[in-house]
């Protein structure tokens, strides 16, 4: 795979060093079981893969050399590179400039952007719209666009899709900057629908069986579906795609149970004709973390930390797999990490910055510990760092380290 140049403060003297340890025994990834760092008075069960993925170290290598081309130049992004606030407030750092929020609300007018200026297409790349937008201004699209190169593996089948005359499914948060991109771009040649998880595609599975009546099906999906969407049309030939971020488990639940309802309207033996196989949109570097937050399931630890933006899509779904099994605290830094032994992390069920009091009083022995995609391996170092400087006598890293590397 190919080695990408960012920034040496992204990476990180333990956790890089982990990685290629186990990269080492490992080249064809089939080991998914967790890394444990022991450190005598703690040990870490480290995520088999997590951090930073092709897609976002792709982004940041481009943003970084846009910034380096361009040094007299108005450095523009369209929103956050990725869902992770030391990157985006370092680029800030840098002179670039934010055009709009994650919410696609305009913080800059188009109007105060020029031809001889510079715009960055972030990793979850854009809608035509926009792409259409910045032509129209004289700048050229393709020369800094960061776009993922597995959402536009997304697009194309999407496109592929529409040619054949299938109606493209999109599992995703319906305002996440990927999903309104992969709406955008899958409605040039299909018509698209978003389902935002497994509740919604059952409401849709009624439409397409029948069971509820097409005059209540605007009111129900509301602006989520194409212009001149025909749900007694545009239902009969359906392939389902994913935001990459979301629950692999969870779109293929959705696309196992949109198989089942349209087999039983069109029959085995036609069902090739009704409904797209579409697993290849699947992104591989979800996959894997997901995966290996299963399998950290299956150790005994009394606590979990995972580390992210708050906004990311891809770390709170590991959050929400890890708190299935633990207490499971979702921090952005090790600052969120206080002397006091109190730590301040986000709550996902109410949204909201919760203050956990003494959670490491009792110096807990196991500790699971992963971030998401978007996360820094620095990161992830401090808050490692940040832990065990509460612990005693703790084993020298170097030490660890080669234990690690000379274990069977």
């Amino acid at each position: 795979m190919k080695k990408f140049e960012i920034p040496e403060y992204y990476r990180s003297p333990i956790i890089s060093r982990v990685k290629e340890i186990r990269k080492a025994k490992d080249l064809r990834k089939k080991d998914f079981s967790p890394t444990l760092l022991d450190f005598g008075s703690v040990k870490f069960y480290i995520a088999r893969h997590f951090g930073f993925c092709y897609g976002v170290e792709n982004a940041i290598e481009i943003s970084y050399r846009a910034i380096a081309e361009n040094p007299n130049k108005k450095i523009y992004l369209l929103s956050q590179m990725i869902h992770n606030p030391g990157v985006n407030e370092d680029l800030l750092k840098h002179g670039i400039t934010f055009i709009q929020d994650t919410s696609g609300k305009q913080i800059i007018p188009w109007s105060e952007i020029t031809k001889n200026d510079i715009i960055i297409i972030p990793a979850f790349g854009t809608t035509v719209e926009i792409e259409n937008k910045i032509k129209s201004i004289g700048i050229e699209v393709k020369r800094y666009n960061t776009t993922c190169p597995f959402v536009e593996k997304v697009w194309n089948r999407s496109q592929k899709l529409g040619q054949e005359n299938y109606t493209v499914i999109i599992h995703g948060k319906k305002n996440h900057e990927e999903t309104r991109a992969t709406f955008s771009h899958s409605n040039v040649s299909a018509k698209s629908i978003i389902v935002k998880d497994i509740e919604e595609t059952k409401i849709l599975a009624k439409f397409i069986s029948g069971e509820l009546p097409i005059d209540k099906f605007k009111s129900t999906f509301k602006n989520f579906y194409s212009k001149d969407f025909n749900p007694e049309i545009d239902l009969q030939k359906i392939g389902v795609v994913n935001q990459t971020t979301m629950l692999a488990s969870e779109t293929q639940e959705i696309t196992d149970y949109l198989y089942k309802v349209m087999l039983e309207k069109y029959g085995k033996e036609n069902i090739k004709n009704y409904f797209a196989n579409t697993r290849d949109t699947l992104c591989y570097a979800t996959n894997d973390n997901q995966t290996s937050t299963q399998h950290l399931l299956e150790v005994n630890a009394d606590i979990a930390i995972v580390v992210g933006g708050y906004n990311s899509s891809n770390t709170s779904h590991l959050v929400e797999l890890l708190s299935q099994k633990f207490n499971t605290y979702f921090i952005k830094d090790e600052n969120e990490i206080k002397n006091d032994f109190s730590i301040r992390h986000f709550d996902l069920k109410t949204k909201q910055i919760t203050l956990q009091p003494s959670f490491l009083s009792n110096l807990p022995k196991n500790i699971i510990l992963s971030s998401g995609a978007s996360c820094p391996d620095a990161t992830v170092d401090r808050v490692l760092q940040k832990i065990m400087s509460f612990y005693p006598q703790t084993k020298p890293v170097d030490e660890v380290l080669k234990n690690l590397s000379n274990a069977n």
